[in-house]
């Protein structure tokens, strides 16, 4: 049964991850996936969150047009994203979700460490290998590991781009993803009649979080922007490294 904290925190998950997605362009959705685990299992979680991720992005891309998209980096990345998700679903039942999830976070925290300490800069010198390394990385962990985010935001902050073409271009490469995995993942969990429940009661609030979010990244400046981005990187890796380890514990 439903009940009223199980619909508000879904909804201010749903929301959060809305937000980041009009912000961001969706490579840090994870960071309000930790709400949904409070009331309900990680199958039913992705159960309902596959279908509105794709209403996000949808509505996310009335805000960052073509023009925002690059391009010359979609080529590589959108290719190497299936190759992956296919990857990732055949091997599902023989990789362990849990070392990979280990495995991106202390990669992700490594990266993330070195800009904080002025040990990288961006550069546009652009890098098939790595772009292809990116979009096959991010379509293995969000098969696996349920977070596609840290390998793809790895690549195109490593860029420097303007933070307009840099949540463009995310948000419509989680966008084909996205597309592609609403299938499997409502077949894998089997959604009950509640979650469809609360997939209906969630979508209102879509609209509004992915507008704040745009607004928010209109307001800063793209130093701010990059600044931000890893931290949440940072945070986003911190919950994988938790989920990683405790399902050992576990």
């Amino acid at each position: 049964m439903l009940d009223a904290g199980t619909i508000l925190l879904t909804l201010s998950g749903v929301f959060v991850i809305a937000f980041m997605k009009g912000g961001f362009g969706g490579g840090f959705a994870i960071v309000g996936i930790p709400l949904l685990a409070l009331v309900m299992d990680p199958f039913q979680a992705g159960a309902l969150l596959a279908p509105l991720f794709v209403v996000m992005d949808l509505f996310a891309l009335r805000y960052w047009s073509p023009a925002t998209w690059s391009k010359v980096d979609l080529k590589l990345l959108l290719p190497s994203l299936l190759v992956g998700i296919a990857i990732g679903t055949a091997v599902l039942d023989y990789l362990d979700a849990r070392a990979v999830s280990i495995a991106m976070a202390l990669i992700t925290l490594a990266f993330a460490a070195m800009w904080f300490r002025g040990g990288t800069r961006s550069s546009t010198t652009r890098s098939t290998p790595k772009a292809v390394a990116a979009g096959v990385g991010s379509g293995i962990t969000t098969m696996v590991a349920h977070s596609g985010g840290p390998p793809l935001a790895l690549y195109l902050l490593g860029l420097g781009l303007p933070k307009a073409i840099y949540a463009g271009t995310t948000s419509l490469f989680f966008t084909a993803g996205n597309l592609v995995k609403v299938v499997p993942w409502l077949w894998v969990a089997q959604p009950s009649n509640d979650t469809w429940v609360l997939m209906g009661l969630a979508l209102p609030v879509i609209p509004f979080g992915v507008w704040l979010g745009w607004r928010l990244h209109e307001r800063l400046d793209q130093a701010q922007l990059y600044r931000l981005c890893y931290m949440l990187l940072c945070v986003t890796a911190m919950k994988l490294l938790w989920d990683g380890v405790t399902g050992y514990l576990g």
